[in-house]
């Protein structure tokens, strides 16, 4: 054999041996004709000229090292296989399990496999060993965590035309074991952005709305939740379309001894004119990528492989995980028959330890339901999602929740962190009561990161001594950076300063809205010299007045230094004293005298005076809801004027490619007019 083709994520020029059964392939399988359904969906392709066929052609055939992806850490390599490629191929048998199937104890090689060291030419060439698929993985520790990050890719593919992504239970063909199914209907990958997904550290995605951006999260969140993944993608173009399956099989390393790991790949494209499919990058490459295919992934012939883009249709993604981890107890992480319209994972929910009759809504609130239900938490993972694109979880619709909507007594504030005397961004905090307050025990805010939630009721106070309870906020920013897994952000300075002010907001809004729930309010303190209603700059001593419905906060009490942080309330929820903490509104006082004056009603022989007081009521409360509903359309207002500029940007960006665009276009015009000339001198000449 002279060759085999890989993706194989290391440095050097040679791969060591692999255990590769040869396998003899089907009888036309090789050119296959493509179902009806495909080649209607690409006979725009037809209409491409011949000579710009050859033309494209020649092109690839001069820039191959390129356009398979070859650089320093993703690289196709050339090199010897002991099997020998004449008639390749026979299935083999069922592909065996990893040597442990339980995720937290597969990251070690039996013997001393995960201390090899190659030697080539007298040099040590330094490798990505296929532990660290394993160690990789253990950045997710929650399996829900590792599915987000995959819909992260659907979601992203929104921009290139993706309208659903599936989230499902489908089997291992060889053995009947689940597996997981995730598809989309996106832009799909071409073989160059395939060989990207499966190598280590490559990002395409420059949109400022993408969430995922460090080229990690494919391999990450597929290992987690599995030993083996296979993915096979569809992608269409102007000029081609394309198929391409990978496989990264945990299993395979393993069992075959690997030092280092190897990724195989095949790509196939359509050809317009027979409609059929061509193999690309040499037959040889091809058929023994196609044996480890075969071998070591669900589908034992070519005809299985190619099926599995019946359901694909022009283009789209489709990935299944299989050898899925397991538990202690030998049951599957992932549990798909608790509830066949959702995934669990497994293990007994929540007890809260709390009184009899507020046990129920305290277990069923969606705050506690989303640590074991995929449904619950992908309903609340995106704080948007557009109306043309859904979630289906097992063949059912995920409905949208927006976290705002279980909140009574709404403020909205408006928070700019200041760093250096610059702002470094905005963000309206949604903060309220959840409207089962007091009866449920649940608190803290719900962080989201370019639509996407990082940090689900975040308790960013002690809630010992009640000062807090079931108080919930809702807030998107974008200022600060999530870490690798998406569950946490960085721990950086704007991250402290924005954990500050939600602590304060927390005590600040307790404060003064308690008594509506039954609560008691309790004396305030004389506030601290630290609060002043006053804007300090950061770079002077100068200060300038502010209106009554701002703040600025002066001083870090963690480092005792003056630092710039801006806080606005939207609109004028509280006025402010002259030491700058915020003032009782008449409403607010009304209403807690209001109710007590209700509590003691049935005992009071006054009936005028309680009469009196509700008719207070019902105008203090008619002036509340009035301001309640300007302060939403204030929060409103800002958010659409966030929105278009991001608009104005993309315009930006969409022109700026279709200048690109055309340039091509006009260099592609020029070289078919002069294949053009070239033709007709040949025919002058015969």
């Amino acid at each position: 054999m002279n060759g085999i083709e890989i993706v194989d994520l290391s440095s050097d020029d040679e791969l060591g041996e692999v255990d590769v059964k040869p396998v003899k392939l089907e009888p036309g399988t090789i050119g296959r004709t493509i179902k009806n359904r495909s080649v209607q969906s690409v006979k725009l392709l037809n209409s491409k000229t011949q000579t710009r066929k050859q033309a494209s052609e020649e092109n690839k055939s001069s820039n191959n090292a390129l356009s398979t992806g070859q650089s320093s850490t993703s690289v196709l390599e050339q090199c010897q296989s002991p099997g020998d490629d004449a008639g390749v191929c026979s299935t083999s048998a069922v592909s065996p399990a990893p040597i442990c199937r339980q995720f937290w104890k597969a990251g070690s090689y039996e013997g001393e496999l995960g201390s090899k060291v190659s030697l080539q030419n007298s040099t040590n060439y330094l490798h990505v060993h296929p532990l660290f698929l394993h160690s990789n993985a253990t950045s997710h520790k929650w399996a829900f965590g590792a599915v987000a990050e995959l819909l992260d890719n659907a979601i992203d593919e929104i921009q290139n035309g993706a309208t659903f992504v599936i989230v499902d239970k489908t089997s291992n063909p060889r053995d009947g074991s689940p597996a997981l199914l995730i598809q989309d209907d996106g832009g799909g990958m071409d073989p160059e952005a395939m060989r990207h997904c499966m190598s280590f550290g490559f990002s395409d995605k420059k949109s400022k709305s993408a969430i995922g951006q460090y080229g990690n999260g494919f391999k990450t969140s597929s290992m987690r939740l599995g030993a083996d993944v296979i993915v096979f993608s569809r992608h269409l173009d102007d000029r081609s379309l394309t198929q391409s399956i990978g496989l990264l099989s945990y299993s395979f390393l393993t069992k075959t001894g690997c030092d280092r790991i190897i990724v195989p790949m095949v790509d196939y494209e359509l050809n317009s004119s027979t409609g059929t499919l061509d193999v690309l990058h040499g037959r040889e490459h091809f058929a023994t990528n196609l044996s480890i295919l075969l071998q070591w992934s669900p589908y034992s012939t070519e005809a299985e492989l190619l099926k599995q883009f019946d359901d694909i249709g022009s283009h789209g993604t489709k990935i299944i995980i299989y050898n899925l981890w397991i538990n202690n107890d030998g049951s599957s992480e992932l549990d798909f028959d608790s509830d066949e319209k959702d995934i669990r994972i497994s293990g007994d929910t929540t007890k809260v330890d709390t009184l009899p009759a507020w046990k129920a809504v305290n277990e069923q609130h969606i705050a506690r339901c989303y640590h074991h239900s995929l449904r619950v938490y992908l309903s609340i993972l995106y704080l948007r999602v557009p109306e043309t694109f859904r979630i289906i979880l097992r063949g059912e619709i995920v409905e949208h929740h927006n976290i705002a909507d279980d909140l009574k007594y709404i403020e909205y504030i408006l928070y700019k962190p200041q760093s250096g005397g610059s702002v470094e961004g905005s963000v309206v905090s949604t903060i309220g009561f959840l409207k089962e307050a007091p009866q449920v025990n649940i608190h803290g805010f719900c962080v989201y990161h370019k639509n996407r939630l990082i940090l689900p009721y975040w308790h960013v106070v002690s809630y010992s001594d009640s000062r807090g309870r079931g108080v919930v906020g809702v807030l998107e920013a974008n200022f600060i950076e999530p870490t690798h897994n998406k569950q946490d952000f960085e721990r950086t300075s704007l991250f402290q300063k924005l954990e500050t002010r939600l602590k304060e907001m927390t005590w600040e809004y307790w404060d003064y809205h308690c008594g509506l729930i039954g609560y008691q309010i309790k004396k305030k303190s004389k506030p601290p010299a630290s609060h002043v209603s006053s804007h300090f700059t950061g770079q002077s001593n100068i200060r300038e007045s502010v209106g009554l419905n701002q703040t600025y906060m002066v001083s870090d009490r963690a480092k005792g230094r003056l630092v710039g942080v801006a806080e606005q309330s939207i609109p004028i929820s509280h006025g402010r004293s002259t030491q700058g903490l915020p003032i009782k509104r008449k409403g607010l006082v009304d209403l807690v005298k209001i109710e007590k004056v209700k509590r003691q009603a049935g005992t009071c022989a006054n009936t005028s005076q309680s009469l009196n007081a509700t008719a207070n009521h019902l105008k203090d409360q008619e002036t509340q809801n009035l301001m309640q509903e300007n302060r939403k359309l204030r929060a409103k207002c800002l958010e659409y004027d966030k929105r278009g500029e991001e608009l104005t940007v993309k315009v930006e960006e969409l022109k700026n490619e279709m200048v690109e665009v055309q340039r091509e276009y006009e260099g592609l015009l020029e070289e078919l007019k002069a294949l053009g000339v070239v033709k007709d001198e040949k025919d002058v000449n015969v």
